[in-house]
């Protein structure tokens, strides 16, 4: 049962709330050159952040922080159902929202969802219930690793058909995380590491836009002008900043020479105008990130809650560093957005409702005695 409530842990809210103010301080220089080209003045993606991410953001944390963590068990399987319907949805016409080849978005009412993002959060929620249940069966081929593999198998399924790689690696990463902690046996996570990594290359051989990308990756110098071009004006973007950077509000790429300048490619845009120093802020700002969000696990006393924070810490930071290593070429370039710093309003209110649930399990932390 959950431990008498104590303070929440105020460093790792300083730390979220740091990378927040970064992020629109970062949108507010990189959106610049595209915002007056599409609206007529300079600040609009600005302005959309703070009113439809931060704000009902905020809102979010403030709400899941107040909510005793132990309750989202009870509806985990509500979540789960709710987020299979949105996923669903991208594909029913006059509800689902394509956009450069994709899927990704629904209408509900006036506002614009991503299900992607709402479904890292319930997902995380959903397997750490489904975990916590099954703690003395966890080795179970049959009541536990065949669950999780169709329960993975499918969200996989629904978010590849839209389609959207980078997401589904990040979730199927995460979860992989959470059944690790669980105490999930070797064999297992053999079997999913070895089929996953299966899995991924037959996606990449089917389509021909990710074995472009891939070859891409392996040589940046091909076809610098079409599918190598992101990838090329990132580094150049990245090399430009040098140590110091060109200063805030000097980035040469913004000028609409870099694409998703205010989303995928934001950390290059970064690393222009502040240079490697910033980077190692903003590298160091998600270590100690990570470290809060396994600490808190590590001393939280029960199951579900050592699931659920061991979930939302390695979503933020599997996140970060698949974007951070795609924009430096360390790994393939994927469209995933940077946790906090990159433009989107369902990205934000997701990940600061997930910090809101984090927050609320610091409350109930023990930490561990120390011997003599």
């Amino acid at each position: 049962m959950p431990q008498k409530p104590h303070q929440s842990d105020h460093v790792l809210a300083l730390i979220v709330f740091a990378l927040v103010i970064l992020g629109l301080i970062m949108i507010s220089s990189a959106s610049v050159a595209l915002s007056y080209e599409k609206f007529g003045h300079n600040y609009y993606y600005l302005k959309h952040q703070f009113l439809y991410g931060l704000l009902p953001g905020l809102f979010f944390l403030i709400v899941c922080y107040k909510i005793p963590y132990h309750l989202w068990k009870k509806l985990a399987p509500i979540l789960l159902f709710v987020t299979l319907a949105l996923l669903i949805a991208v594909f029913i016409p006059k509800i689902g929202v394509g956009y450069g080849g994709a899927r990704r978005w629904v209408h509900i009412g006036p506002f614009l969802l991503q299900p992607t993002e709402i479904c890292k959060l319930s997902f995380i929620i959903y397997l750490s219930a489904f975990l916590a249940a099954r703690e003395k069966k966890i080795k179970s081929f049959y009541l536990t690793f065949v669950p999780f593999i169709i329960v993975i198998g499918l969200i996989g399924f629904l978010i590849m058909r839209q389609p959207d790689m980078s997401t589904a690696l990040v979730i199927i990463l995460t979860g992989l995380g959470i059944y690790f902690v669980a105490g999930a046996p070797l064999w297992s996570l053999v079997l999913l590491c070895g089929g996953g990594l299966g899995a991924i290359w037959g996606l990449i051989k089917i389509a021909p836009y990710r074995m472009a990308r891939f070859t891409v990756f392996l040589h940046p110098e091909v076809d610098p002008q079409g599918i190598g071009y992101q990838i090329n004006q990132a580094l150049l973007a990245i090399g430009s900043g040098g140590i110091l950077g060109l200063g805030f509000g000097h980035s040469r790429q913004k000028y609409l020479y870099l694409p998703e300048a205010t989303g995928d490619s934001i950390f290059a845009i970064l690393a222009e105008e502040l240079g490697f120093i910033g980077c190692v802020v903003l590298i160091g700002l998600f270590f100690f990130l990570a470290f809060r969000g396994f600490k808190i696990a590590q001393n939280i006393p029960d199951t579900f809650g050592k699931l659920v924070a061991t979930g939302i810490t390695c979503w933020f930071i599997i996140q970060a560093f698949v974007n951070m290593a795609g924009m430096t070429s360390l790994v393939p370039l994927t469209g995933i957005p940077l946790p906090f710093i990159s433009y989107g309003g369902s990205a934000l209110v997701v990940s600061l409702a997930g910090v809101g649930i984090l927050l609320n399990i610091s409350r109930h932390t023990v930490e561990p005695r120390r011997g003599k």
